[in-house]
């Protein structure tokens, strides 16, 4: 089992995911997006494509729409086709707002762009810890997990659709997860629960397989109970229980291991 971590023109998270998928035991290359057009790697060689976080292109266009425009010219077919063998792909932060441009989520009729990621409510780049409830479990992404703790990074992360397509997600249950307030509760549009003011306090969604994540937090990003800005309280409990080591590890690690549970074995 292989993952490709695309890479190229202002992408920056990638050895942090790559560093996410060795950790759960899948083996994960990172490939440039060019080496990736001129055949150098062959995506039909993996089982898991992910776009990681980062500013490709410098958002200069929009955040992922360059991006998205020289994957729409060079690799759509492939990564189609991909899809379509029931392989799976993520899209974190950046990657997120690719998938987006792209119409590869939520993909309701056909690949087509239906949703959008725009500019925070609050008009300033958030990084920012958040907690999540997952609302939705299509696809292997979040088996046996309700909440998740991760951080954000993102200036364009508001979840916009028509009421219509914001029906239909709900309706086909393609939300993935929601943010939510410190009690558990809906954030409401609330800052900074709902860090960028997204409609029904959206942070993930997913095609109506499953096998394609979109989400604008960064599970990479809070792998280890180190990364997370509570850690010594943390860590100073675990220790005192004698807990199990792997409770050493976040929420983010929850996410990444579970993507290989039904992932088909042949490229």
């Amino acid at each position: 089992m292989r993952a490709l971590i695309l890479s190229g023109y202002g992408i920056n998270c990638e050895d942090e995911t790559l560093n996410a998928f060795k950790t759960v035991g899948i083996k994960a290359a990172i490939v440039h997006v060019n080496d990736l057009i001129e055949n150098v790697y062959k995506l039909k060689n993996f089982q898991i494509l992910a776009l990681p976080g980062g500013f490709s292109y410098g958002d200069h266009t929009g955040s992922g729409n360059a991006m998205a425009h020289k994957i729409k010219n060079n690799l759509f077919e492939q990564i189609v086709n991909f899809i379509e063998q029931d392989k799976l792909v993520i899209g974190i932060c950046n990657g997120c707002q690719i998938l987006v441009n792209l119409g590869i989520v939520p993909a309701l009729e056909g690949y087509k762009r239906e949703v959008a990621l725009v500019e925070n409510d609050i008009a300033t780049y958030q990084c920012r810890w958040i907690k999540l409830k997952i609302i939705n479990k299509l696809g292997p992404w979040f088996k046996k997990i309700n909440y998740l703790y991760l951080p954000v990074a993102h200036q364009e992360g508001k979840f916009v659709a028509d009421k219509t397509i914001i029906g239909k997600l709900k309706k086909k249950k393609l939300i993935a997860c929601k943010y939510i307030n410190q009690a558990g509760l809906p954030a409401k549009k609330k800052f900074p629960y709902n860090p960028n003011g997204s409609m029904e306090d959206i942070a993930a969604i997913t095609n109506s397989k499953g096998n394609v994540l979109a989400m604008m937090p960064h599970p990479e990003r809070a792998l280890y109970l180190t990364q997370k800005p509570n850690w010594i309280d943390r860590k100073v409990k675990i220790d005192n229980k004698s807990q199990h080591k792997n409770e050493l590890y976040a929420d983010g690690y929850k996410t990444v291991s579970y993507t290989h549970l039904t992932l088909p074995t042949k490229a």
